[in-house]
């Protein structure tokens, strides 16, 4: 048997089971999205596939009710859930700040080392501008 004759089943195996794998983990994201879906409750965090946040009001069999602000609810379809997320808490609020305080502290520290690299890129940012200026069209 010469490898030409072996070419075409073997490119059909490669065919079959790269469909095979792309098929199953489709069926895995439709099948965790449908589990998000049929799990929404009233009271949790979710973010749409529109990117828009808000709490969830109330369910019904196809549309969620979402209070996106205090007392603004509006209602959409299950299937516009993307995920749920987790609900900011003051606590992680002061940590953020906190750890900002700190990057605040470490980026002055650095900035005063490094106030000469800073001088000679912004004179090199003022003549690329001044040079652009020069080159454009007056109106």
């Amino acid at each position: 048997m010469d490898p030409q004759s072996l070419m075409l089943p073997l490119l059909i195996v490669l065919v079959g089971a790269m469909l095979f794998f792309s098929t199953r983990k489709q069926r895995r994201a439709v099948a965790e999205q449908q589990k998000l879906q049929s799990s929404l409750r009233p009271g949790d965090r979710v973010m749409t596939t529109s990117g828009l946040y808000g709490t969830v009001a109330a369910t019904t069999e196809d549309t969620i009710d979402i209070e996106i602000a205090p007392e603004v609810v509006t209602t959409w379809l299950r299937a516009a859930v993307r995920e749920k997320v987790n609900p900011t808490v003051a606590e992680d609020v002061t940590e953020d700040a906190d750890s900002t305080e700190a990057d605040t502290d470490a980026a002055d520290s650095a900035a005063t080392t490094g106030a000469d690299t800073e001088k000679t890129a912004t004179a090199e940012a003022d003549k690329a501008k001044a040079a652009v200026e020069q080159d454009a069209p007056s109106r």
